[in-house]
């Protein structure tokens, strides 16, 4: 029967294409009556067996009369109004014509054959936006997606912080309920945020951290929402070799960690203790999540496969709860194949190499790190650092000059000790371990040179080695024994081929300023007074003692009559007047009597 028809509808297509234009609707009519169909199903059957000609490529293809920057405008509107709560709010049409009502776009066209202004239709400028890219569902789509790739087990983690939406521990008033319970929805749900609010406090949190190269997922549950002490502890029990190691091999210090952009992962504590245990923190552009997508997914893993099964039994603390999702994770890492790499995540882990495993410091040690923060020290001028009570030598840190400031902070390897922080060639920061400067009973540095016994110094600084070679070239010498030897046979310095003074005649001779001389008054220095020299007291008898001893003249004497005679001081050119006045032999007068008769 399908033969049969088949050749009937090559008939009537053949006869269809003989027919003149206006004459082919009354023919297909006549020939669906006699094969008992419809004309749109004739019309159907026909299309299976006729060869339609190519169609002709219009003259304006890829051609739009809508102009770019009105397409620009218009897919603007729609992304902004979709931005408000992620829903498309008006249609394109809305959306052309609040934009021509406020004569921002003028979609319109000029019909060639007649002249009319046509206004674009909503079909056509929904054409010109996908035709220049603008489309709202072209801009939405997600970005392309960039495949990361790991070197080795512990090279990079991802982290994520997620709510546990199906478990809380109730307040202090509720202890005669269970410790964990189920969020209903009937009781939780969205409109009823009144009750979430209750609770709010009492969520449990889960922190997801797993290894980019073998996948191996790691859940530490806790209270208090996310913060940065939630995460540091997390994080130090993923490092932390486990209990269970031959069931959980699972340890060690990542070289790098991925976290999103929150307060608490950009915040002091853990960027602190990444600083100091040697980890790169990189924080994902925001808006980005598929970035570390792989923790993602292990967050809907542990939902589907751990949490979704927690409401068939009873969970009485969180430490219960950790409890069950640690056999979870030692289930699920040695059993689950990886789809990449085709073993089991944990298979995959061991396959880490000797230096590629950093053990960390016990947990407690790291708990300290967390609140250790590197401070900023003075190098002494032995070259050694203070730091927590203890000193420590940085001489043999590279570039390290005596009184250069330098970061030390707490050393994550060894306890009690510390490390500094340095810079390489390419200006990235990195720690290195300083040693502790042991002293004896006395006080004294054990590695101190003991006199008489030794001889040593230091290695010479930079500073030092760049003084030697300026002594060196100031005196034009070899070595430091010839510059010492020119400097004790006082050779000038350079070879004395330099005058400090050979530029002033230049300078001078450049200087074209020439200064007027400025009118003033002569003194009249016929009529000055030149006054000599006043001796006080003091100074008189200081130069007047030496001669007067040398005479055997009383001194005593002769400072009592310049006290008396000189006690404002006398000129210095009165010098000898002033010495024979006080030295003078004393004059004694006597008094005769007269005697005889009266005349």
């Amino acid at each position: 029967m399908d033969a049969v028809l088949n050749e009937r509808l090559n008939a009537i297509a053949t006869r269809l294409g003989q027919l003149p234009h206006g004459g082919k609707t009354a023919f297909l009519k006549a020939e669906a009556v006699k094969l008992n169909m419809s004309v749109a199903k004739l019309y159907k059957e026909l299309e299976q067996v006729m060869i339609k000609p190519e169609r002709k490529k219009r003259s304006d293809a890829g051609k739009t009369a809508l102009s770019r920057e009105d397409a620009q405008m218009i897919s603007a509107c729609i992304l902004q109004a979709m931005r408000a709560n992620n829903k498309k709010l008006g249609t394109v049409e809305e959306t052309v014509k609040f934009l021509i009502a406020n004569k921002e776009i003028d979609p319109t066209r000029v019909d060639k054959s007649t002249g009319e202004v046509i206004t674009l239709s909503v079909s056509t400028v929904t054409r010109a936006l996908k035709q220049y890219r603008l489309h709202p569902e072209q801009l939405l789509r997600p970005e392309p997606v960039t495949h990361l790739r790991s070197l080795h087990p512990n090279h990079l983690w991802q982290i994520d912080a997620s709510l546990c939406v199906l478990f809380y521990l109730p307040s202090e008033k509720k202890k005669h309920e269970l410790a964990l319970q189920v969020m209903r929805e009937q009781e939780f749900y969205k409109n009823k945020p009144q009750n979430i609010a209750k609770i709010v406090k009492d969520r449990v949190w889960r922190y997801v951290l797993t290894d980019h190269t073998s996948g191996v997922i790691f859940v530490w549950y806790v209270m208090g929402g996310e913060n940065s002490e939630n995460l540091c502890e997390a994080f130090i029990q993923a490092i932390e070799p486990k209990k269970d190691r031959l069931r959980f091999p699972f340890c060690g210090v990542p070289k790098m960690v991925m976290l999103d952009p929150g307060s608490a992962n950009t915040g002091f504590g853990f960027k602190n203790l990444c600083r100091q245990l040697g980890v790169e923190i990189i924080i994902n552009k925001v808006g980005n999540p598929r970035a570390k997508g792989q923790v993602e997914q292990a967050n809907n893993q542990i939902e589907r496969d751990f949490e979704g099964k927690l409401s068939f039994i009873r969970v009485n603390s969180l430490s219960q709860l950790q409890a069950a999702a640690n056999e979870w994770m030692m289930l699920f890492n040695s059993d689950k194949k990886h789809s990449r790499h085709g073993m089991t995540r944990f298979q995959a882990w061991q396959k880490i190499q000797a230096d590629e495993l950093r053990i960390p410091p016990p947990a407690d040690y790291c708990r300290e790190l967390v609140l250790s923060r590197p401070v900023e020290r003075v190098v002494a001028n032995d070259l050694t650092i203070s730091f927590e009570g203890r000193t420590f030598d940085v001489s043999a840190v590279p570039l390290i000059q005596n009184q250069d400031k330098i970061t030390v902070a707490k050393n994550p390897w060894k306890p009690f000790s510390a490390q500094v922080q340095r810079f390489d060639e390419h200006g990235k920061a990195y720690w290195l371990e300083v040693p502790e400067q042991i002293v004896d009973g006395f006080g004294f540095a054990v590695n101190a040179v003991i006199v008489g016994q030794e001889y040593k110094t230091h290695a010479d600084t930079e500073i030092q080695t760049n003084a030697k070679e300026l002594e060196k070239l100031a005196m034009q010498a070899d070595t430091l024994e010839q510059a010492e030897q020119k400097r004790k046979a006082q050779d000038l310095p350079f070879g004395g081929r330099i005058d400090p003074f050979a530029h002033q005649e230049q300078v001078l001779a450049d200087n074209k300023v020439r200064y007027m001389p400025k009118r003033g008054q002569q003194m009249d220095y016929n009529k000055m007074d030149v006054q000599a020299a006043i001796l006080n007291k003091v100074e008189l008898a200081k130069l007047l003692k030496p001669r007067a001893d040398a005479i055997g003249f009383d001194w005593q004497t002769a400072m009592q009559r310049l006290q008396q005679h000189y006690p404002d001081g006398a000129a210095e050119s009165d010098l000898d007047a002033v010495f024979e006045h006080i030295t003078q032999p004393e004059i004694k007068l006597k008094l005769l009597r007269r005697t005889g008769t009266h005349g």
